[in-house]
């Protein structure tokens, strides 16, 4: 019975064709977890060298989003935000992926949009016949290459069954509730995220003020009630002054902008995340925009020595 069952598996994930849209810092190490997992995977990306590398790993590489999708039973979108994912879905000049996929397919979203966006999107492509996810990530490409992935999922439960193996191929899928809620869920981890950062810089700021040397205070605080993945991984590019892009501080700020756009929606005050949006504009103003979001750092010590010099 165990021998049929992985024959099933086996056989299921063979005759599941994927596309993945969008092969940039994420989408790169997701498509080679797809792969190493045995499906037969389509590529896209906008600037086509992105992609071309994913051939030499035995993807099918297309020129246009369209020839990639159209025979497609599952469409990934990995892409920078809300208004790329729309162009690319329903811009009729393109002409827009949804016009070619086949009825029964499944997109799952996983780019980081508005909740509002998603639920538009799902009930569009609901009218053309075709299922829908939004299935947000967490984790960076650490997580991405490692297949563990916090996946945030909205959508009907039985799409996201249909779904659960490939998504478990990149990391560890939840299902939390109808269309949107994937996104709300991506909106608390960055609320969460962000902020822990910007305390995490300023703690360790605060300790090297007063003399503390910053990488043995944060050694110091692992384990104790303020550990936290963001102190184990942002905090050690903090001390190292690491700031090389993983995940860019302009796409935090992105997600933290649409989180208070989403707080009005539902006439919700979100005073904390409101600060913290600030002083990632500030960040964004001085520069700071395609360093990695640890990168707040900067533009709080650059408070710092500008407060020590007036």
């Amino acid at each position: 019975m165990r021998d049929e069952r992985r024959l099933f598996t086996t056989y299921s994930t063979y005759m599941t064709k994927i596309t993945l849209l969008g092969c940039g810092l994420m989408g790169t190490p997701m498509a080679h977890r797809l792969l190493a997992s045995g499906y037969p995977l389509s590529v896209w990306n906008r600037t086509p060298g992105k992609a071309q590398a994913l051939g030499a790993s035995g993807a099918i590489v297309h020129t246009t989003p369209t020839a990639a999708a159209q025979d497609a039973d599952i469409v990934i979108t990995m892409l920078a935000d809300g208004d790329v994912v729309e162009s690319l879905l329903f811009d009729p000049a393109l002409p827009g992926v949804a016009s070619v996929l086949k009825k029964g397919a499944l997109v799952i979203d996983m780019s980081s949009i508005l909740p509002a966006q998603a639920k538009d999107h799902a009930a569009r492509l609901a009218q053309l016949g075709v299922n829908t996810l939004d299935a947000p990530v967490s984790g960076g490409t650490l997580g991405a290459e490692a297949g563990t992935l916090a996946i945030m999922v909205g959508g009907l439960e039985v799409d996201f069954d249909r779904a659960r193996t490939v998504l478990g191929a990149l990391g560890h899928p939840v299902h939390v509730g109808p269309a949107g809620s994937g996104q709300l869920a991506k909106l608390a981890n960055q609320m969460i995220v962000g902020i822990t950062i910007g305390a995490v810089a300023e703690a360790l700021l605060m300790a090297e003020r007063g003399g503390a040397d910053p990488a043995k205070v944060r050694q110091a605080l692992r384990g104790g009630f303020a550990e936290s993945r963001v102190l184990e991984v942002h905090g050690q590019r903090m001390v190292e002054g690491d700031f090389t892009k993983r995940g860019a501080l302009s796409t935090q700020l992105k997600d933290l902008r649409n989180a208070l756009h989403t707080s009005a929606e539902l006439a919700f005050d979100a005073p904390i995340t409101t600060q913290l949006t600030a002083l990632y504009e500030s960040a964004a103003s001085h520069g700071l925009g395609e360093l990695d979001q640890s990168a707040l750092f900067k533009e709080l010590q650059g408070r710092q020595i500008g407060r020590s010099m007036s």
